[in-house]
């Protein structure tokens, strides 16, 4: 029983790291497309 507590808890960290992790990353290009469609748009008259 001692042996699959951190096993358990080990893969939720990594799971939630992980989905933390994607989430940063989608959402720092996600603002980048969003500040170059607006620079875009501005450049254009």
């Amino acid at each position: 029983m001692n042996f699959w507590v951190p096993v358990i808890f080990g893969t939720f960290k990594l799971l939630v790291l992980g989905t933390g992790m994607f989430f940063a990353i989608k959402s720092h290009y996600d603002g980048e497309k969003k500040d170059k469609a607006k620079q875009k748009e501005m450049e254009t008259p």
